[in-house]
C-alpha cells in the first residue's frame, strides 16, 4: 500500500471500470443467447402440439421454455446490475480525478524531488 500513488489509483480504477463494462456486455450477450434458446424451445413445443404429440411431452417442453426464460431474465437483470456497477465505478473514478487531480497536477509541477523534502507543516489542515 505504501507504493500506492494517485496515478496508480487512477489507473487501477480505470482498469476496473473497463473490466466491469466488458463483463456486463459479456453477460448481456449470454443472456441474449439464452433467450434465443428459450424462444426455440417454445417453438419446439408448438411444433410438437401441431404434430399431435402427447400432452405431457408438450407440457414438459413448455415448462422447459419457461425455465430457460427465467434463467435469461435473471442473466439480463444481472447484466443490468453490472452496467450500473460499471457506471458507479466510472463516477467514483471521475470524482477522484475531480477531487484529487489538482493535487497531482500541483505535485507534478513542483520542484520537490520526493516527499521527504516536504515539510510536514505543509500537509496540515488549516
Amino acid at each position: 500500500m505504501a507504493d500506492m500513488t494517485f496515478k496508480t489509483l487512477v489507473r487501477a480504477v480505470q482498469t476496473k471500470e473497463k473490466k466491469l463494462a466488458l463483463h456486463a456486455e459479456s453477460v448481456k450477450r449470454a443472456a441474449d443467447n439464452i433467450t434465443e434458446h428459450a424462444d426455440d424451445t417454445a417453438k419446439d413445443a408448438d411444433t410438437l402440439g401441431a404434430k399431435s404429440v402427447d400432452r405431457d411431452s408438450i407440457a414438459e417442453c413448455q415448462e422447459l421454455a419457461k425455465v430457460i426464460r427465467g434463467v435469461s431474465d435473471g442473466a439480463i437483470n444481472y447484466a443490468a446490475k453490472g452496467v450500473d456497477t460499471a457506471k458507479a465505478a466510472a463516477a467514483a473514478g471521475e470524482q477522484a480525478r475531480a477531487t484529487h487531480g489538482g493535487f497531482q497536477e500541483a505535485f507534478d509541477r513542483s520542484t520537490v524531488t520526493g516527499l521527504e523534502d516536504v515539510s510536514r507543516d505543509w500537509f496540515e489542515q488549516e
